[in-house]
Formats: structure tokens, sequence, C-alpha cells
């Protein structure tokens, strides 16, 4: 059993940056970031390995967020940087053993979400 907590949302506005924590109480293969809009899918935003270094990141996140993992603490940290409004949602932080790191799907245990709101 894995339980993650995030932390780090919040409300800000266009071009700003966000740094969410995900902190780990149990340890998985990996560990990915997903963040669902109102009325749409829940989306992946990116992904780490905790004996990789390799992100793995959706094309939202490509070029403007960084996901990066501290082992001693069971922490994974996203960066977001040049915030748009689209990017407005709730992020969720994720863990499992998925052999493909997009596949949300394969991620056992799920956070319970911190709210972004990017204003224009």
């Amino acid at each position: 059993q894995v339980r993650l907590v995030e932390s780090g949302g919040g409300l800000v506005q266009a071009g700003a940056s966000l740094r969410l924590s995900c902190t780990a109480s149990g340890r998985s293969s990996a560990v990915g970031w997903f963040r669902q809009s109102p009325g749409k899918e829940r989306e992946f935003v990116a992904a780490i390995r905790w004996t990789d270094d390799s992100p793995y990141y959706g094309d939202s996140a490509k070029g403007r967020f960084t996901i990066s993992r501290d082992n001693a603490k069971n922490a994974v940290s996203l960066q977001m940087n040049k915030l748009k409004p689209e990017d407005t949602a709730v992020y969720y932080c994720a863990a499992g053993s998925p052999f493909l790191l997009g596949n949300q799907d394969a991620y056992d245990y799920w956070g319970q979400g911190t709210q972004v709101t990017v204003s224009s």
C-alpha cells in the first residue's frame, strides 16, 4: 500500500510558476502526475521512475514542466513554468509499476489531488 499526499497547488496568473510536490509513504517503481479539468478526461502530465534518470512528459508539459525525484525523501516534484490558463486543473499524483509511464490505468495508487488555477 502506498499513500500519496500532494501539495503546492494554488491560484496564479498566466506566465507564473508553481511547484507541486508528492510525498509517498511507500515505494513503487514510478510516480506520475496527471491532471483533470472540468468536463475533460484525465490527462497524463509527466512521470519518472525511482531508479531511472529519464523522465517522460505528456505533450502539454514538454518544454515548460520538469519532474524530479528525491529518493531520500520519497518525494517527487513537478516544477511548472510559464503557466497558461489551459493548465487549470486538479493535479493528481499516482504511483505504480507501469510498463508505459503514460498509461494511467497502470497506476495503482492515487493522491487526493491539488487544485491549480491559472488566471489570464
